[in-house]
């Protein structure tokens, strides 16, 4: 698969911005009315799970948000997304040519929801126990680049409905350590004050994965990232972020997730299931998507189709 990726590309002036920062944002993709009309579309299908690559059990039930990802998989208008130029020529414009989305996600926060811990992810380990993405020469135990994220708002991101935040150029340094775990009790969401801010972690505390106990993030050189509906942030998962609380009376925040690497970038290692915030998942349908060059690796499974049998090469004209 051969793309003329320069239609999007980040410029010189932005790469370096993002190389200094660690993230590049707002980016409009939609205008507020495309937004509106996709995701009025994707709600009603995501309900139909009769394609969706997880199953849902007793095992998935409660707050834990694992049956929910990779809805792209299913969801034809998400594949869409995933593969929405305006998205993937600037993601190869950061991680070269050949690219894959292995994973997204939704974020809704609901009024009266508790923010987002304070955290990093860099083999996303952090929940599982288990790396489940590992640069070329990374082991569980050393720092790498993450993944990057692209989250999207599919509705208006304000201060009030928990918008997200970023503390600029915390990519350089990993203030926590993966090879931890957490201790996941949902009897802890919407729960806790954490330096006067309502947090949490679907869960967990993120906090259990500090490297010093004492160290604490300073929310003092935070940014809040304000999005309208159809505008994208782009990030390294290895920047510090997180979320404010939602503490508006009618407001409900959806975001949504886009996850990219390299491909020589080695996803799901040594592993057939997902295992994480109270729940298990299997990955015999799942499949990482070629968004953009070639796979001149061949060491991740690649999914050609969507799971209800739409070429991906439909999605990438």
């Amino acid at each position: 698969m051969t793309l003329d990726t320069q239609q999007w590309q980040l410029s010189e002036t932005e790469l370096e911005f993002f190389r200094e920062h660690g993230y590049i944002g707002p980016l409009t993709i939609y205008t507020p009315e495309e937004m509106d009309a996709l995701w009025r579309r994707a709600r009603r299908e995501t309900l139909d799970r009769s394609h969706a690559a997880y199953p849902v059990d007793e095992a998935m039930s409660g707050a834990t948000n694992i049956a929910n990802y990779d809805r792209h998989l299913d969801v034809d208008l998400l594949m869409q997304h995933v593969c929405n130029r305006k998205i993937t020529d600037r993601a190869a414009s950061i991680l070269g040519p050949n690219v894959l989305c292995w994973r997204t996600e939704f974020f809704p926060k609901y009024p009266g929801d508790e923010g987002t811990d304070w955290h990093q992810a860099d083999t996303f380990a952090n929940a599982s126990g288990k790396p489940q993405i590992l640069w070329p020469g990374e082991t569980d135990t050393e720092f790498g680049k993450g993944t990057l994220t692209v989250w999207t708002a599919f509705t208006d991101a304000t201060r009030e409905n928990g918008c997200l935040q970023v503390i600029p150029g915390s990519h350089h340094r990993m203030n926590y350590d993966e090879t931890k775990r957490m201790n996941y009790d949902t009897a802890q969401i919407n729960s806790k004050v954490k330096d006067g801010v309502p947090r949490g972690f679907f869960g967990y505390d993120y906090r259990e994965l500090q490297i010093d106990p004492d160290w604490k993030p300073s929310e003092e050189d935070a940014f809040d990232l304000v999005m309208q509906r159809g505008q994208c942030v782009i990030f390294w998962s290895t920047l510090m972020h997180a979320s404010l609380p939602n503490i508006t009376a009618k407001s409900h925040r959806m975001g949504f997730a886009t996850r990219y690497v390299p491909t020589s970038v080695r996803v799901y290692p040594g592993t057939d299931r997902v295992e994480e915030y109270g729940g298990s998942i299997p990955l015999d349908k799942w499949g990482a998507v070629l968004v953009s060059g070639e796979d001149d690796t061949g060491h991740n499974k690649i999914l050609r189709e969507s799971l209800r049998g739409t070429p991906v090469s439909e999605f990438l004209s």
